[in-house]
């Protein structure tokens, strides 16, 4: 973890530069490149953030649960903080998942929210990942309370798999456009599809890192303010 952390120290101006560059170019793409749907009209380009921050949330949840699950194995703080930047990154996504959601419901359903199994399904995953952070933010530096919340994790990460598959076992609305089932997109959509994931993708790790940056640099604070501590108490 800790050469990971300095490898991407390194490379992080260059990661900056390159999302800004991508964004800017996913930008252009949507407004000027790829055409408007003729169902839904210009809402349906909602579809090239929408999609993509869904997929920048499932990586923040997945490097959470798996960092978890290692910090159970085996404690450590380095896979504590890259839980808790994985978790706090990925519920930044997922909050604007379920924000950009509705806003294309509205058109292509007639109404923001209808307990679609799939879109149910991503809301008990922000309330599950934000009970998480809630854990980590209130029990300070209890360790119990590090573990209790490293295992919600864990099983938190059940609920990726029932979002990806709830469309084919349970119906409902939600499109499958690229999925199994999907009707696929145009050359235009897909191309700017496909900048608008690495975009997306670009923008994650810049957040992540950053996120574990300020976890690190609280670890230390915490270290200072009991190594003050101790002095005191020796005098």
């Amino acid at each position: 973890m800790r050469y990971l952390e300095q490898y991407l120290g390194r490379a992080f101006p260059w990661v900056m530069a390159l999302t800004a560059a991508a964004m800017l170019a996913s930008l252009g793409l949507i407004f000027w490149h790829a055409p408007v749907d003729k169902t839904m009209g210009i809402v349906q380009k909602i579809f090239y953030s929408h999609v993509p921050a869904a997929m920048a949330s499932y990586a923040g949840f997945t490097i959470t649960s798996v960092a978890s699950l290692l910090y159970l194995i085996k404690p450590h703080r380095n896979w504590d903080i890259a839980a808790v930047a994985g978790a706090q990154v990925g519920l930044l996504f997922c909050a604007y998942v379920l924000i950009s959601g509705p806003l294309w419901a509205i058109k292509a359903w007639g109404a923001a929210w209808t307990w679609d199994p799939q879109l149910t399904a991503t809301f008990v995953l922000f309330l599950l990942y934000g009970a998480y952070v809630l854990i980590r933010a209130f029990s300070g530096g209890n360790e119990r309370m590090r573990k209790v919340s490293a295992a919600l994790a864990v099983i938190a990460f059940v609920d990726i798999p029932i979002i990806h598959w709830a469309v084919h076992q349970w119906g409902g609305m939600h499109p499958v456009v690229e999925r199994s089932g999907g009707g696929g997109l145009a050359p235009a959509m897909k191309t700017t599809f496909s900048v608008s994931m690495f975009a997306f993708l670009l923008l994650f790790v810049a957040l992540w890192w950053l996120a574990m940056r300020v976890r690190r640099l609280e670890w230390r604070l915490e270290e200072f303010y009991i190594d003050i501590e101790d002095a005191s108490r020796t005098r």
